[in-house]
């Protein structure tokens, strides 16, 4: 993938919003144009500064959008020149190939391009909007001296699949032969097939023998215990030199910067674990986190800089397996119960275990544990059925102890095994002889300074008949209670006071009138209908107390919220949970009547809230609040706030809406119809190989306050990242081709709802990584495009995609603590805090931003990068936008953004999928999936459908404290409309 821009910047700048488009009306039936570029509707657009195109013609390339070429991407327009950037792209890239160049045989010639280049979008700018502030990032700039860069393949015999042996005999190499054969030569080893040196070696191609103690615990081994093994190394000149661009020598220092701290430490990932880089701590359940650190080099505006992050990573202790299940059960002369085996089962599968049985080590890996104990596993060995238990005495004459447990499994289905349970400153990079003097490569010191701005949060309405209409928000968050408007006693007014304690308000309820300054909902909700019901054994006494208090507070916000609960509210058998709310479901079922909210709370021992919504949501059709018993039982008011919003929006209603929404002044999304959407993937955990990933999109059913969102959720292929429902079509014999997908049904949702079909999207992608970006770019962009295309011929609005990053290692921290105001109360960054300059891409769109207040630890920023936009935003106007729509999360008072949570519609996307795992885990797992695929009559895996959501359920869009149709796994129904 080119990573190198493409396309000039037009002198004419950039406009906020383009010609607004003709009336939008969606005609039945399908066809017509438009395929991932084309722009069917591109005659219909016109407005300075955009020239106008052929509406069957593919769009031009621009700044602005995502293009695909057969070509070899042109030279990166230089960075503009009122950016703050030391070097631009073509400088960079220039400079690094004047010191670091890649040697290769004269007669190689470079591999013909077979794959299509995907140009991203062209940073239009950098933002203005917001006030001034310097920070600092755990970015280290990194210093580069002239070398002469050669590649070498490297060959193992007999091949070993340890990268952690395979350092060790390259390593075993270094040490007998650098000062001979490799010329005084330090190479740097990937751990796999290549090395690179700084300067060339002596020969082309050269064979070596190593020798190394057997201490490689493979079942492959077939050398003698305690004896030497032998490898054949073979090193020859790469026969096919490295493409010639920036990301290649990233590659080559990269490895040049890990090779040391490979051999030293545990490696997971691009991160490092050691005993030896911080205290241990225990997890329990025979697990303790090791600490680490995160290292990756990366190209920025700055130049080239290593990123590196703190970290820390789980690992199973060093002890038996007999031990690890004693975590499980503590008697194991004992069959283990279904349940506790299923869980001992996913806790140890994929680990490896150590054999010591036979003089020296074995290493096998866990596939599985059988569902009989070891004294029933029978297995065939020379024409002889015989017992583990049997094998072992007379094998190995070791009479087993714990014969009740299951055996591990390990091997393969042909050839299966039963084995018995009972059985950063700190790299002195610049010290490093092999960063430093080999390849010439220095690493400043101290936290990179870079050029930050502090967006001003947005203003927030609320009901009229509130006495605060509007808010603004403080420190990215505010709050709805606890601000005294005035103080009377029999009706004479006292000094007005700043914050009145919420005991203070129970104890004196009484005797003074209190008046507080409350802002109520936009948008209040209707309860007539409900109840409670009470899982828990310490909330006996209180639970009336706590609905009370609930229902006043609801009341208080702007609801009608009916104080009287249509059956009694009682306490259930926690042990009984599906029994105890099918009664209540028979008991509030009346004609003419429905149970419009049930109040949970949750049984004192965790681990039933999945089975909870599960019965609720899709077998019996009830809108469900849980509660935790220890929240319950307090009388914090925010508590209570904070549940009224989630109640709120599980009935309809709406907490609050921008302020300059309300008033259409948000450039490309109030100025004309235009639809959010967010969207997410989560994939199983590790261990569960047959689950399914599952998919969850969700898109703005309102505007132009842009608050209420509807959802879909489907199942995929284990471990699939690509969305494979945003479009599907399917050839009906009768009917014809017939359309459907997700994309398809949120546009004919937001057209129902809005009487509107959107001019404009506006489209936030979670959880994709930059090597899935041209992947996932090529294949979603084009599944949009043929499901607006489906629509209505010609029907092609402008789509900007943004990639929304959560999991990456980039944190911000305040230049100077001591300053109130450029920290917040926990010694973060302030919200609104955005970075597109120095530390960013050298082209690119993207920036960082930092939208919620910290709580607890260093807060995250959120990586913003757009990978298509034909909606042409400047910088200003997506970083705005995006800020302000984080403070319209429905759950809380308080911006939401990586480390609390998520931008709202990519969150809500991500809360969605969640809540569809739940629908397909099996109670016996306890929590764990069991597989959501089946296999077919062909021996192939077939996705297991999700469970289909109560349609009353899908109408109130109460499923997690945000107004969202949640459908059921899409599938194309031939039966109704196309």
């Amino acid at each position: 993938m080119s990573r190198r821009g493409g396309g000039g910047r037009r002198p004419d700048s950039r406009r906020d919003q383009p010609t607004q488009a003709r009336a939008p009306s969606f005609q039945r039936g399908g066809g017509g144009a438009a395929g991932p570029r084309g722009r069917g509707r591109q005659g219909h657009r016109g407005g300075a500064g955009r020239g106008s195109h052929s509406g069957s013609g593919a769009a031009p390339s621009s700044p602005h959008t995502a293009s695909t070429s057969t070509e070899p991407a042109p030279s990166s327009p230089s960075v503009s020149a009122s950016a703050p950037s030391s070097s631009s792209v073509s400088t960079l890239v220039e400079e690094t190939e004047q010191k670091l160049t890649l040697a290769a045989p004269a007669a190689a010639t470079l591999p013909p391009s077979s794959s299509r280049a995907v140009r991203l979008p062209v940073r239009p700018g950098f933002g203005t909007r917001g006030r001034k502030c310097v920070v600092r990032a755990n970015h280290f700039m990194v210093q580069l001296a002239k070398r002469d860069i050669h590649h070498y393949d490297v060959s193992i015999d007999p091949e070993v699949t340890s990268q952690k042996i395979n350092r060790q005999i390259i390593s075993q190499l270094i040490n007998l032969y650098r000062l001979t054969n490799l010329g005084e030569r330090i190479p740097a080893y990937d751990g796999m097939k290549s090395i690179y040196t700084a300067g060339p070696l002596p020969f082309e191609s050269k064979e070596f023998i190593i020798t190394l103690p057997d201490s490689d615990p493979r079942p492959s081994s077939s050398a003698s215990p305690g004896t030497e093994r032998q490898f054949r190394v073979v090193i020859r000149l790469a026969s096919q030199p490295y493409v010639y661009t920036l990301q290649k020598f990233i590659q080559v220092l990269d490895v040049v910067l890990r090779a040391a701290p490979s051999e030293k430490h545990t490696v997971v990932g691009r991160s490092f674990f050691s005993t030896d880089l911080g205290p241990m701590g225990q997890l329990g359940d025979g697990i303790e986190y090791w600490r680490g650190y995160f290292q990756s080099l990366r190209p920025t505006q700055f130049g080239l800089s290593l990123n590196i992050d703190v970290s820390a990573s789980s690992f199973y202790k060093p002890i038996l397996v007999t031990e690890f299940v004693q975590y499980y059960c503590s008697d194991l002369s004992r069959p283990l119960s279904d349940q506790v085996r299923l869980k001992v089962k996913k806790a140890l599968k994929g680990i490896k275990v150590v054999l010591r049985h036979m003089g020296y080590n074995l290493s096998c890996k866990i596939t599985g544990i059988t569902s009989q104990p070891m004294s029933q596993v029978m297995f065939t060995c020379d024409n002889e059925t015989r017992s583990v238990v049997q094998y072992f005495l007379e094998k190995h004459k070791i009479a087993l102890q714990f014969t009740s447990l299951p055996a591990l499994e390990a091997g393969t289905e042909e050839r299966r095994i039963y084995l018995p349970m009972e059985m950063a400153r700190e790299n002195a990079y610049n010290e490093d002889t092999l960063v430093n003097r080999e390849f010439g490569i220095q690493v400043v010191d101290g936290l990179t300074s870079v050029n930050a701005r502090i967006l001003p949060a947005p203003m927030l309405k609320y009901h009229e008949t509130g006495q605060e209409a509007s808010v603004n928000p403080d420190f990215g968050q505010w709050n709805m209670i606890n601000k005294v408007f005035g103080l009377y006693v029999l009706g004479v007014q006292l000094n007005p006071l700043c914050l009145l304690k919420e005991k203070l308000l129970f104890v004196y309820t009484e005797l003074f009138c209190v008046i507080l300054v409350v802002q109520k909902m936009f948008n209040g909700g209707r309860v007539e209908v409900w109840t409670c019901m009470n899982f828990s054994t310490c909330l006996n006494q209180d639970v009336i107390g706590f609905c009370q208090r609930l229902v006043d507070m609801c009341n208080r916000k702007g609801m009608v919220f009916n104080r009287r609960p249509v059956i009694p509210i009682s306490s259930y058998n926690p042990y009984q949970i599906e029994k105890a709310l099918v009664d209540v479901h028979n008991k509030t079922t009346q004609p003419g009547k429905q149970l419009q909210l049930l109040i949970i709370i949750l049984p004192d021992v965790r681990g039933s809230y999945g089975r909870i919504k599960r019965v609720c949501e899709t077998e019996l059709g009830i809108v469900s609040q849980c509660c935790q018993p220890k929240h319950a039982s307090s009388r914090n008011m925010q508590y209570f706030e904070n549940v009224a919003l989630k109640i709120n929006v599980k009935v309809g209603g709406r907490n609050t809406v921008l302020d300059d929404a309300v008033q259409k002044r948000i450039p490309l999304v109030t100025d004309r119809p235009t639809i959010i959407f967010g969207a997410d993937v989560t994939h199983p955990q590790p261990g569960e190989d047959s689950s399914p990933s599952i998919v969850a999109v969700v898109a703005s059913m309102d505007w132009p306050e842009v608050t209420k969102y509807r959802g879909l959720v489907s199942a995929q292929a284990h471990n699939e990242e690509i969305i494979q429902d945003l479009y599907k079509s399917i050839q009906d014999p009768q009917r014809g081709l017939v359309h459907g997908g997700m994309i398809r049904e949120l546009l004919i949702a937001f057209k129902i709802s809005t009487n509107r079909k959107p001019e404009s999207i506006i489209f936030y992608r979670d959880g994709v990584s930059e090597g899935q970006f041209s992947q996932v770019l090529l294949h979603e962009m084009n599944a949009i495009r043929l499901a607006c295309a489906s629509l209505e011929e010609g029907y092609a609005p402008p789509v900007t995609f943004v990639v929304v990053q959560k999991r990456h290692h980039t944190r911000l921290f305040p230049a100077e603590h001591n300053r109130r105001d450029l920290t917040d109360r926990s010694g973060n960054i302030l919200p609104g805090t955005v970075v597109d300059t120095q530390i960013c891409h050298p082209t690119e769109f993207d920036f960082y931003l930092n939208s919620h207040a910290g709580i607890q630890g260093t807060s995250r920023p959120t990586h913003y990068h757009v990978l298509f936009d034909e909606n042409r935003f400047t910088a200003d106007g997506l970083q705005v936008l995006t800020n302000n729509l984080c403070y319209t999360y429905a759950r809380c008072t308080r911006s939401v953004s990586i480390g609390l949570t998520l931008l709202p519609p990519a969150y809500y996307a991500h809360l969605a999928a969640f809540r569809a795992r739940f629908y397909i885990e099996d109670e016996t797992s306890a929590g764990g999936s069991t597989g959501g695929t089946r296999s077919t009559a062909e021996g192939s895996l077939a996705i297991r459908p999700l469970p289909v959501i109560k349609d009353n359920v899908k109408d109130r869009g109460a499923l997690f404290g945000q107004y969202c149709y949640f459908g059921s796994s899409f599938k194309l129904d031939i039966k109704g409309r196309n």
